[in-house]
């Protein structure tokens, strides 16, 4: 036998070779090689001796798989059970299938190591593609892992796609597909405003994430045309969901807080505030005029309905494939590496008049 038993040939070792030989995971092999990220000693010298001893080239080894096509497309998201998310989902789904693709998808339930690890996971899987789907919160740390991240996608001859979040930085091999974020905000504040609302609730969404600080921009802007000042105690963020609406809504109805009208961060707030208002005796939009983002099937279902911003939520996930296979003939046109989708307001019967 030849010495092959022992050591593989220069380039045919995996990263999860790597990580058998080393007794760690492909996620701090990665780390090692790549240098983003603090590893002990003691770990780095047992993946450099299995690196050195299996002969082991992350180059050599991206070249060799960068013509292999595994007819899979990663997706990764906050939250599988959030209806936003799931419908750009199935957005996905349906543009994979097209494709002859299968989508894998996986969530990070909102934290930034988890999502790294799972984008590692899906480059060691050799994914067409992978997208991220949603908000990203300003940490230079984790931009600069995540730049990372495309560089090592790139080289394999795969896509990151940056779905309705931030650009990494100019120069970086990504793609992105967004949407007008900030004009929902503002144009829904508008519509409020034109009313004759000027005492606006604010409520919902993370403070640091990208989409929340987009909402809320657009709602001071709305404001600060009119030359309206906007009041500080009638923002309230923390989380996205129906029970932190119903819990702020709760909140400021119990401290007698002085506001005619609530743009809620998305939908399922503005479902937990409706829970709060009837719950309180209070009628929308006879009392409280409501409005929300996104325009997810529930919003249409609501008593009264509910007054939204459409977002195209499934037109982001086709369109998030489409950039992220742009060698595939399977659509009439490519798209720019660079796609933004409008957005617009729905009015229904949750918003009227202040009384």
């Amino acid at each position: 036998m030849s010495g092959q038993t022992s050591a593989k040939r220069a380039g045919t070792a995996t990263i999860s070779d790597v990580a058998r030989a080393a007794a760690v995971s492909t996620a701090t092999v990665s780390r090692v090689l790549n240098g983003n990220y603090p590893v002990a000693d003691s770990t780095r010298e047992k993946v450099m001796a299995a690196v050195r001893k299996l002969r082991y080239s992350a180059n050599a080894n991206a070249r060799a798989l960068a013509s292999s096509d595994t007819h899979t497309v990663g997706v990764i998201l906050d939250d599988v059970v959030d209806p936003t998310f799931s419908y750009i989902v199935r957005g996905v789904e349906e543009a994979v299938t097209r494709a002859d693709r299968l989508a894998i998808v996986a969530a990070s339930r909102g934290s930034p190591e988890r999502e790294i690890e799972l984008i590692e996971r899906m480059r060691d899987q050799r994914t067409d593609a992978v997208i991220v789907v949603g908000g990203a919160y300003a940490n230079e740390g984790v931009r600069r892992r995540m730049a990372a991240q495309a560089r090592a996608l790139d080289d394999m001859g795969s896509t990151l796609v940056l779905c309705g979040r931030p650009s990494l930085g100019a120069h970086l091999p990504t793609k992105l597909v967004g949407y007008d974020n900030e004009g929902g905000a503002f144009a829904i504040t508008e519509h409020l405003i034109s009313l004759g609302h000027q005492r606006i609730a604010y409520v919902g969404g993370p403070t640091r994430l990208s989409t929340t600080v987009a909402r809320v921009s657009g709602y001071r802007r709305a404001f600060e045309g009119r030359g309206l000042q906007t009041d500080e105690t009638l923002i309230r963020l923390g989380q996205f969901g129906r029970r932190f609406g119903y819990q702020q809504l709760r909140e400021l109805i119990a401290s007698e807080a002085d506001f005619t009208a609530v743009f809620a961060g998305n939908d399922m707030v503005a479902v937990g505030a409706m829970d709060a208002l009837t719950e309180a005796g209070l009628r929308v939009p006879e009392d409280i005029s409501l409005v929300g983002y996104d325009d997810i099937p529930q919003a249409y279902d609501l008593q009264p309905k509910l007054t939204t911003v459409h977002v195209p939520l499934e037109e982001l996930g086709r369109a998030a494939v489409r950039i992220g296979l742009p060698n595939e003939d399977f659509y009439e046109r490519h798209e720019a590496d660079h796609v933004t989708l409008g957005t617009h307001v729905v009015v229904r019967d949750s918003t009227g008049p202040p009384p």
